[in-house]
């Protein structure tokens, strides 16, 4: 059993250290970006809070997939400290109780190192945002590369990823909230893709690149079902749940709770009433997972595919049809190989980079048309 914090709400003093905290570990970035030669710091601002995000969502899958969600069960700091270090007593005292359960001192800094990353990676967000309205501004708001509405959509979205981040925590876990918390970061990180190319990309496309943007949407689309899915595997702790590939233990179709494992409101391991989530519940949930991912790899090697032949567009199509294979072999090895931490964090990475190209492409298809084609 976790040992009862100490304090009900967080105090001034741990809000600045937290701030504070946030703030140092967002200076190297920004450091990064001042002393770059890139005469466009706005530019290079915008790909470092892209990488960092990206390394966030990677950080992210390893604090779920080491158990360490809880390992400091109160937000934003840690038994009502600011760090791990402060709070020693207290962490210890829970892991001596349960050596094996949610709070260890190990859990906690790997916890608490992802709320600092988050801090910093909210930091930088503001500081687009700020940047953006200035520029935007002083240029009688003619620049339109600098206009202020995605950076300001990006800081509100970065503020409801951080109140779902308190409500992981606030509420052990339970399975809808960490998949919405999955979902908003790689949000974020699609924007910042968006972001980032206006600055970046300056060409042209070929004449049938605006027939490839509808179905990119699409695919993106299905991507982000299958995202779902895979948050909804991940949260529940279903990878495990079919043992062999590509049956399901033996069979094709094998015993499903549909009901049990997809009622989205309920705590973690349990049914909607309370009861003990059945086995047959984690199945269906990985078996859905499993046949639409074959649904999504066809759509997306034909949009890849048929990308190729489009100017402006093929490098971006290799690297979707190279992350799609990659995505499938990872998928594949978390079954055989018995969900290796590595391999499940670069099949969640894989995700992330699926989403970042196909929001490429699909910006890429509204850039002008090279006339020529």
């Amino acid at each position: 059993m976790i040992r009862p914090l100490n304090i009900a709400v967080p105090t001034l003093t741990m809000l600045i250290q937290l701030a504070i905290t946030g703030m140092l570990v967002a200076m190297l970035p920004l450091a990064i970006v001042l002393t770059s030669n890139d005469t466009n710091k706005y530019r290079k601002l915008l790909w470092i809070t892209l990488f960092l995000t990206f390394d966030l969502i990677m950080f992210g899958s390893f604090t779920r997939l080491t158990d360490s969600g809880l390992g400091c069960p109160d937000w934003p700091g840690c038994y009502g400290q600011a760090n791990p270090v402060q709070a020693h007593a207290d962490i210890k005292a829970a892991e001596a109780i349960m050596p094996t359960g949610p709070v260890t001192v190990v859990k906690a800094w790997i916890e608490m190192i992802h709320r600092y990353i988050a801090m910093a990676v909210g930091v930088l967000i503001i500081a687009i945002m700020i940047v953006s309205w200035r520029k935007w501004l002083k240029s009688g708001r003619q620049l339109v590369s600098y206009a202020p509405a995605l950076p300001t959509a990006l800081f509100l979205l970065v503020c409801l990823q951080g109140a779902f981040g308190a409500w992981t925590v606030t509420m052990k876990l339970q399975p809808i909230i960490v998949t919405i918390h999955l979902l908003l970061g790689l949000a974020l990180l699609g924007m910042l893709a968006i972001l980032g190319s206006r600055h970046s990309v300056q060409t042209t496309v070929g004449s049938t690149a605006r027939a490839i943007g509808t179905p990119a949407v699409v695919a993106l689309g299905l991507l982000v079902i299958q995202i779902i899915l895979g948050g909804w595997v991940s949260t529940n702790y279903a990878v495990l749940a079919c043992t062999d590939f590509p049956l399901c233990n033996g069979m094709l179709i094998p015993p499903m709770d549909f009901m049990h494992g997809f009622s989205w409101w309920r705590e973690l391991g349990k049914t909607a009433s309370g009861d003990l989530l059945p086995v047959e519940a984690l199945t269906a949930i990985h078996w859905v997972h499993r046949n639409f991912a074959f649904i999504v790899i066809a759509y997306i090697v034909w949009i890849a595919h048929k990308a190729m032949k489009i100017e402006g567009l093929s490098k971006t199509a290799k690297w979707l049809l190279i992350a799609i294979g990659v995505q499938f072999a990872s998928g594949v090895s978390t079954i055989y190989l018995s969900w290796p931490i590595l391999i499940a964090i670069l099949h969640n990475g894989g995700a992330a980079l699926l989403v970042l190209l196909l929001a490429l492409m699909i910006y890429k298809t509204r850039l002008p048309v090279n006339k020529q084609n």
